[in-house]
């Protein structure tokens, strides 16, 4: 079985990398939402990928939108994607990026004050001040199991949004490992580069392996549809998220906690997401129970 990206696959990552990098600068990003470039999202595409034709969509499939999303992670797209993805073809307007769509993600909401609809119940959502200064969060109360309000929030953590997680995860997991190569290579002390060291190397080695490993479980995931394999790459994804940030901060040493850097914003950005979809704690729960 061939497991290699097709021509139009390739393509298909590689122009979604262009639009992003070509249209969004992660310096200039706030809290609030770009609506612009959310539409622009829509018009290319990004978020009726999966849609039939018929209704307007692109007629692709998860494993192509997994492709697309890690390419959201690569740039640490502001906004809630995944639930606007998933809303596709439900809510009008999602499609094409008009209507922003958030969902009650266990105890949080994330984008809650800019979100045009909200899957989910967010009644008595206060806000969270959000380790991500990108990410604004409002907490809800937990739901008491077996009432209609526990199934929706157990309902927005199924498969697809779990993989779709794990796969901007997977993005930032391979963003940071290149970013602390490049610094590896160009930062010098003692007149050498730090890359020439051997801690140095060792970090880059260890943030590289822990990115391919997530990448083998995101895209086989995406190829089976499974929820148990969606639940073990998201636990794999945020760990190599989280582990590659802060080794990256660590090539960088302290100028990676400056703004002028996206470092930090990778590490909190990666604290985000890990309690989104599937958490460690209920991933490993899952995974333990399915053996």
């Amino acid at each position: 079985m061939d497991f290699q990206l097709t021509d139009d696959q390739r393509a298909l990552r590689d122009g979604m990398r262009q639009l992003l990098h070509g249209r969004f600068a992660l310096r200039d990003a706030t809290d609030r939402l770009d609506r612009e470039l959310w539409r622009e999202l829509g018009k290319a595409g990004f978020f009726s990928l999966a849609l039939p034709e018929a209704a307007g969509g692109v007629g692709l499939g998860l494993p192509e939108a997994v492709l697309v999303f890690e390419e959201a992670g690569r740039v640490l797209l502001p906004g809630p994607a995944v639930a606007s993805f998933l809303a596709a073809g439900v809510v009008p307007g999602a499609a094409t990026g008009e209507t922003v769509v958030t969902e009650v993600d266990g105890s949080l909401v994330p984008w809650l004050a800019e979100a045009d609809v909200v899957r989910g119940d967010a009644t008595g959502a206060v806000p969270l001040r959000s380790v991500d200064p990108l990410t604004p969060l409002h907490r809800v109360p937990v739901p008491t199991a077996g009432h209609p309000a526990a199934r929706a929030a157990q309902e927005a953590r199924e498969a697809p949004a779990v993989l779709l997680y794990a796969a901007e995860q997977l993005g930032s997991a391979t963003r940071s490992c290149e970013t602390a190569v490049q610094h590896a290579r160009r930062r010098e002390q003692f007149g050498r580069p730090i890359g020439a060291f051997q801690a140095v190397k060792h970090l880059c080695a260890q943030m590289l392996v822990r990115a391919e490993l997530a990448r083998g479980a995101v895209y086989a995931a995406a190829v089976t549809g499974d929820a148990l394999d969606a639940t073990a790459a998201k636990l794999l994804a945020d760990d190599a998220a989280v582990r590659n940030a802060r080794d990256c901060l660590q090539v960088h040493g302290g100028m990676g906690f400056t703004w002028e850097s996206e470092v930090h914003l990778h590490l909190k950005r990666a604290w985000v997401r890990a309690e989104l979809g599937r958490s460690a704690r209920d991933a490993e729960e899952e995974l333990a129970a399915a053996l």
